[in-house]
């Protein structure tokens, strides 16, 4: 098991959940409009979402590695293009984070869970993202590939639900500093472009 593969997971997996994007920005606005309950609900839908796409990830691409090599090494080079193309989104989008400014109705617990869940699961790009990110960071000869795949799901999960349950709870002063710090825009879609294609290389280079 190569342990620095794993802390290399857990640190992109980090750099990713907070750079602002749809999912935070929507739990930022749940945890301004209704309160940290609410956020922290929404992100809960949003995180157990990924165990279906890490399941689809995990059998179709373990299928495939036990297969054939070259079509492991394909998803990877298709892997690290589509990073590249998310980093050249980035790059074209505008430097504002926009939190919106209209009111967002209050919904019970469950229904904002339940609502997470279903944008999750019915977002294919989440998939492809998964199908792209984790084949690169497998950290282990011995273990099965399927065995692999979960705990890098579990662990994006666990980070993932860390950052955006912080964005939850401390939503009101985190909109405050992103309204009061107009560069911090700027600065956090940099780190999104390094991001993506730092990761997008490293896949490339590991074996």
């Amino acid at each position: 098991m190569n342990i620095e593969i794993l802390i290399g997971f857990i640190t992109a997996t980090s750099l990713l959940a907070i750079s602002p994007g749809p999912d935070n920005i929507y739990v930022l606005m749940q945890s301004i409009a209704n309160g940290r309950k609410y956020g922290i609900a929404t992100v809960a839908g949003l995180i157990t979402g990924c165990i279906i796409h890490t399941t689809l990830v995990a059998f179709g691409a373990s299928t495939i590695l036990k297969q054939n090599p070259k079509l492991f090494f394909t998803i990877k080079l298709l892997g690290a293009l589509y990073l590249v193309y998310l980093a050249y989104k980035v790059f074209k989008s505008s430097d504002e984070i926009e939190l919106g400014g209209d009111a967002i109705p209050k919904k019970p617990v469950f229904e904002l869970f339940k609502q997470g869940f279903i944008m999750n699961v019915l977002n294919p790009k989440v998939t492809l993202f998964f199908l792209a990110l984790f084949p690169g960071f497998l950290f282990s000869d011995t273990m099965s590939e399927v065995l692999q795949f979960y705990i890098l799901g579990i662990i994006f999960m666990i980070v993932s639900f860390i950052v955006f349950g912080a964005i939850a709870v401390f939503g009101g002063k985190i909109s405050e500093s992103i309204k009061k710090n107009k560069s911090i825009g700027k600065y956090m879609k940099w780190m999104q472009i390094a991001v993506f294609t730092g990761i997008a290389v490293y896949i490339m280079l590991t074996d």
